[in-house]
């Protein structure tokens, strides 16, 4: 991990406290670059001011134009943690005031691609030409986007895997550095175990174990997430299905694989109950209400299943009344 360099009067106090949040577990590579973002604002604007005072807090966190509500909130959570670090250390900070409304986890409707969709976009991956710039990216693309349908990962997790991840006799993944730092051994089905193992004898035939699943061909370093967004883009323009600046999303994937899970085991009536906290697990979550809100989705896309669930458990798919969060 490549550490910030931080140059204001604060520097010192701000790398002790990323280094602090790294040592309690956290990833804080997003809160790390918005003190990055604060130091150079203080840098710029208040290279004489001896303390965190109101005047910085409250111009640093000031909402811009056309910004997203949760954007300032992300700066304030930052810097609130940040001033309460320095008070702890005996140093004069301004805490910004508890907000009285907070980010809402679930504003997002995810795109939900049906079976014939993810067909459509399986054979166009499948049809990509090889090129001389990126060798072997006409076999990569296929096996990403097969990886993330057909076990649910996040981009980030299916791009950090490495040859060593991957267990061909008993056709698992072990997902590491995780966004909750939950490491998970997950089962593959048969035949995305098979073409893994094709994959690996035309791409990977002399890997290493530390050697990335996804190599790049430019660096010694993993397929970027960003350019699988690019390629996944054009694809989707190619099989019809509209692109706006909102999605859908290479994540939306990851709900897909969810949804459609749920509605098979409710049409199959299964115990949800059971197959939530399965799921849960299964997708690395932190806690059951990503994974429930995910059932909400299913009733809200197939809601005559409804019916169904009702038959065995009335209180599973809860309405949502006033305010409350999904």
């Amino acid at each position: 991990m490549i550490k910030a360099i931080f140059q204001s009067q604060f520097s010192d106090d701000i790398q002790r406290f990323v280094d602090e949040m790294h040592a309690t577990g956290h990833k804080y590579n997003k809160g790390a670059s918005l003190l990055g973002m604060l130091d150079t604002f203080i840098v710029t604007n208040y290279p004489e001011e001896d303390h965190l005072s109101k005047k910085i807090v409250i111009l640093w966190t000031k909402r811009l134009p056309y910004e997203a509500t949760s954007t300032q909130l992300g700066r304030i959570s930052v810097i609130r943690g940040f001033a309460k670090f320095l008070c702890r250390l005996g140093k004069r900070a301004y805490v910004y005031p508890p907000l009285h409304h907070t980010i809402e986890r679930y504003t997002y409707v995810p795109y939900i691609f049906t079976e014939r969709q993810f067909h459509d976009i399986l054979m166009a991956s499948d049809s990509i030409r090889e090129s001389s710039s990126s060798p072997n990216m006409h076999l990569i693309l296929p096996a990403v986007f097969r990886l993330l349908y057909g076990c649910g990962l996040r981009i980030s997790e299916a791009m950090n895997l490495c040859e060593r991840d991957v267990d061909f006799v008993k056709g698992t993944l072990h997902i590491r550095d995780t966004k909750f730092r939950k490491e998970r051994i997950i089962p593959m089905a048969d035949s995305l175990t098979k073409y893994l193992k094709l994959y690996h004898t035309h791409v990977l035939h002399e890997a290493k174990p530390d050697d990335w699943l996804f190599p790049s061909p430019v660096c010694n370093n993993h397929y970027s997430e960003g350019a699988v967004y690019k390629h996944f883009r054009r694809i989707l323009w190619e099989v019809g299905i509209s692109h706006t600046g909102k999605g859908p999303r290479l994540h939306d994937i990851r709900h897909t694989y969810s949804i459609h899970c749920l509605k098979k085991w409710v049409v199959n009536g299964c115990d949800i109950n059971e197959r939530l906290a399965f799921l849960s697990i299964y997708l690395g979550h932190e806690d059951m209400r990503g994974t429930q809100h995910y059932l909400k989705l299913t009733a809200d896309l197939y809601p005559e299943i409804i019916q169904r669930v009702n038959k065995y458990s009335s209180n599973i798919i809860p309405e949502v009344i006033g305010n409350e969060a999904d």
